[in-house]
């Protein structure tokens, strides 16, 4: 069995003896001696070449991606036979903290801090002595009011950080119910909670039915201190609704790592909004765990037991 594996991750894998694994550059097509294998990891590799893998490998078996979301997979097209396994929980810890660290920014304004930083100005009016419990306006997680829209394995690793500073945390998911404590709604639900909301975190998968889950009617319903978080995907947002929003004072301002379209265009309006946190894309791009993953997903292929992750089976 022939097992490729991609050049953008040190991967320390022991496979068995009958299992060759085959190292490959993701940003150039399979080479043709290696097109027979039957299985393929894939991390970081651009949508062409993975439609020209999915065309090429006439043997593949098995994908695994190491992303959180297969998104750029599935639509790759690859043929019913192969069974699609995604990175989910790889990123859990990496896009928390990144997601805690934004949410901190924000709430202490380190985006005014660094544009006076520049300018060589003491901000005073963001520094000295400051109200204890701030009213109408999201400057600290004690007492704050946090919704997490997408409640799965990064918001389950976020959440007791926030709650651990003091926030109150909720969640909002296909299903309610509660999960590690912590109370969590349907999307129906949204416009009771969101007029409450301080700090809102988007986790939500990029599908057919998220593109632009968040949009000027939800947004309308959060009060104007509220922030914005997105370290899910960019299509799940409305980035015009943002910026609009924000530009009229209907939202305190936007904390955002991924977007409709990446890089970011220089001519987006996003770019120069004081209130607006920019960061490339940096949440995740460190998959925890993924040698695990992939040793345990081949020894389930080989055996005919269940995978880990499954996001497509074989077709019967």
């Amino acid at each position: 069995m022939k097992l490729l594996l991609p050049n953008t991750v040190d991967l320390d894998l022991d496979p068995p003896s009958d299992v060759v694994a085959i190292g490959y550059a993701v940003d150039r097509p399979v080479p043709d001696e290696h097109t027979d294998a039957e299985a393929l990891v894939v991390w970081g590799n651009p949508a062409h070449q993975l439609r020209d893998a999915a065309q090429r490998l006439g043997r593949l078996r098995w994908v695994q991606t190491l992303a959180a979301g297969p998104d750029a997979v599935l639509a790759a097209q690859f043929g019913p036979g192969v069974v699609i396994t995604s990175g989910q929980s790889l990123h859990d810890g990496p896009v928390a903290e990144h997601a805690l660290a934004l949410i901190l920014a924000a709430a202490r304004r380190l985006n005014l801090t660094i544009r006076a930083q520049i300018g060589h100005r003491w901000a005073g009016e963001l520094g000295g002595l400051q109200p204890v419990a701030p009213v109408g306006n999201f400057r600290s997680l004690r007492g704050a009011r946090v919704t997490i829209w997408g409640f799965g394995g990064i918001a389950a690793t976020l959440a007791p950080h926030l709650a651990a500073l003091g926030a109150t945390v909720a969640g909002v998911a296909r299903h309610p119910g509660e999960r590690g404590g912590f109370p969590v709604v349907v999307d129906a639900d949204l416009p009771k909670v969101l007029p409450t909301t301080d700090v809102l975190v988007m986790i939500l998968p990029a599908t057919a039915e998220t593109v632009h889950a968040l949009g000027a009617e939800q947004l309308a319903l959060l009060p104007p201190h509220a922030w914005l978080v997105n370290v899910g995907r960019g299509a799940t947002v409305d980035e015009q609704a943002v910026l609009d929003a924000v530009r009229a004072g209907r939202l305190a301002g936007a904390a955002l790592d991924v977007f409709d379209t990446e890089p970011l265009p220089a001519d987006s309006g996003l770019w120069d909004e004081p209130n607006v946190i920019i960061t490339p894309h940096a949440a995740g791009g460190r998959p925890v765990g993924a040698a695990v993953l992939i040793t345990e997903n081949l020894a389930a292929l080989r055996a005919g037991t269940t995978m880990r992750n499954v996001v497509r089976l074989e077709s019967p």
